[in-house]
């Protein structure tokens, strides 16, 4: 007789997805221009149901962060996945880093896509994602602008460093944005050795051993007692899709590598882990359980 699975921690970790293609990455921006997109071969909605399929098998709920660009073209993909019991969530419209953008312009974009989203699956959109997680230091005003068009919480920082984003002073765990009232809700990290280190899924996920990942989720969620935040893209499910021509071999091993092994290592993870829904993880806890912080405050204090 086979031995029995271990048994998966008691903390339930919020999974997400960020669906956009594999063409409209930051890592490519130097070699696609926006106006090329619609030039370039779409695979979001086939590896997108793939991901939904993969879900299904192991009965889990998700967060889907999507951009306006791609429900604007697949809203039956957006329906489908609301009907089968996801979390929809806005990824701004066209993957633009905030630091390309006026205040103005991303007002447009949160806006634009969460009107959009509400009408394709008539429910309210209550979560926020930036592109490249570009809420940052020079960037704090969003968090005004999300509360003021009706946003409830955000997940747009990672406490590292990283030469794209990054807040490492910020913290790592939930809090309410001083000045907007809003809800942030970080990207998983491990404090170890007087530092914070990646936890929370993305190009990690498949650069380091999977023992290794799963070693840092388990101490955030059995030492710290915490919920975890992971979030992986579409295009991550997708060794075949085509490859960027004049793309960096920084970018190219960021973006290519280990991709035939991130379904295999997903499978693991969801029967390793609890997962849920964003809103069901964070939103259904008082309000009193987090703090209040005033993030300009942490980041002159990290100056």
């Amino acid at each position: 007789m086979s031995a029995l699975p271990p048994p998966r921690d008691p903390v339930t970790n919020a999974m997400t997805v960020d669906v956009e293609d594999y063409f409209q990455v930051a890592a490519f921006e130097e070699c696609i221009r926006r106006e090329d997109w619609p030039h370039w071969p779409v695979r979001v909605e086939g590896n997108t149901r793939r991901v939904l399929e993969l879900f299904e098998r192991n009965g889990v709920h998700a967060t889907f962060f999507v951009l306006g660009w791609v429900a604007e073209r697949f809203p039956a993909l957006v329906r489908d996945i609301s009907a089968a019991g996801h979390e929809i969530a806005s990824h701004g419209f066209g993957h633009e880093r905030l630091t390309h953008l006026s205040r103005a312009e991303f007002r447009d974009s949160i806006t634009r896509t969460k009107r959009l989203l509400e009408d394709v699956t008539g429910t309210a959109v209550h979560g926020y994602r930036a592109p490249s997680y570009s809420i940052g230091p020079t960037t704090m005003w969003a968090h005004d602008e999300l509360h003021e068009a009706g946003y409830r919480y955000s997940s747009s920082i990672v406490p590292i460093h990283h030469d794209l984003y990054g807040m490492p002073a910020a913290p790592r765990f939930p809090f309410f944005a001083e000045r907007s009232g809003l809800l942030e809700i970080p990207v998983t990290t491990v404090r170890l050795c007087g530092r914070n280190w990646p936890c929370g899924g993305g190009g990690y996920f498949r650069l380091l051993p999977y023992a290794l990942f799963r070693r840092g989720l388990r101490r955030v969620n059995r030492r710290e007692r915490r919920a975890g935040v992971f979030y992986f893209h579409p295009w991550e499910v997708d060794p075949q899709q085509p490859r960027v021509p004049g793309a960096t071999l920084r970018n190219r091993v960021r973006h290519y590598l280990n991709l035939s092994r991130t379904t295999p290592r997903l499978e693991r993870l969801v029967r390793d882990f609890r997962f849920d829904r964003m809103d069901r993880v964070f939103l259904a806890r008082s309000h009193a359980d987090y703090p209040v912080v005033a993030l300009q405050a942490v980041e002159l204090y990290a100056h």
